[in-house]
């Protein structure tokens, strides 16, 4: 009975094909529902540290502005959700025009980097202003970090999955933060790069959760895997 047999193969596909797309649309709207509580936390927690932390974020704006010469603020573009360029706040912990000769990512005993900008750096106090990134949505509190698309470009035809991770907003921490640091150079970037990959197929909010958590630790020197 070829023609039974053949009739019972097409609609077993067909409902294989169905149940497909109906797990397909229950992912979407349960990371769509994910998303959703995300966005909720991020505008929360960064409107609560704007406000509990502004007296803290004065000191720091004095103590940029009496240490060297130039603005208390570094203003840079990045790359972030869909590859969408933006620009990222940050307290200047460098030199006025340390980047006169180009993109120069910044090394251990940089002598670009300021006296308190090193303070700064340690406690990661020249993040602050990126609160302002979070609450107006150009970032995340978790979430890949936003690299320039200089590095990009760099980095792209070597390791090409970049592109990956702008399925999600960058953030201010981690996983790659947390597992890895700091990106020195080009090949750091690449495996720092890694452990955010690993993070947008893991997408989750526990997984943000995990990440908040274990972000002091790693402040201090005491990185944790999640």
């Amino acid at each position: 009975m070829p023609g039974n047999s053949s009739f019972v193969a097409y609609n077993y596909r067909k409902l294989l094909s169905g149940c497909s797309e109906r797990l397909l649309v229950k992912k979407e709207a349960a990371l769509l529902w994910q998303k959703n509580i995300k966005r909720a936390v991020d505008i929360v927690a960064a409107l609560s540290g704007l406000i509990c932390l502004f007296p803290l974020m004065i000191y720091v704006a004095i103590r940029v502005k009496l240490d060297s010469k130039g603005p208390v603020f570094y203003f840079q573009e990045r790359l972030g959700f869909k590859g969408v360029p933006f620009i990222i706040y940050k307290f200047r912990s460098m030199v006025e025009g340390a980047e006169q000769n180009g993109p120069t990512l910044s090394f251990v005993n940089d002598n670009r980097v300021t006296n308190w900008g090193r303070t700064m750096r340690t406690w990661k106090l020249d993040e602050l202003p990126q609160l302002f990134n979070v609450l107006i949505g150009t970032m995340s509190l978790v979430g890949p970090r936003p690299e320039r698309k200089y590095y990009i470009d760099i980095v792209s035809p070597i390791y090409p999955y970049f592109d990956y991770l702008h399925q999600v907003k960058p953030g201010l921490t981690s996983l790659g933060m947390i597992k890895f640091g700091y990106a020195r150079n080009v090949a750091q970037i690449i495996q720092r790069m890694k452990y955010d990959v690993e993070y947008v197929e893991r997408y989750s909010l526990l997984l943000d959760f995990k990440i908040l958590y274990y972000t002091l630790p790693s402040i201090i020197g005491s990185k944790k895997v999640v």
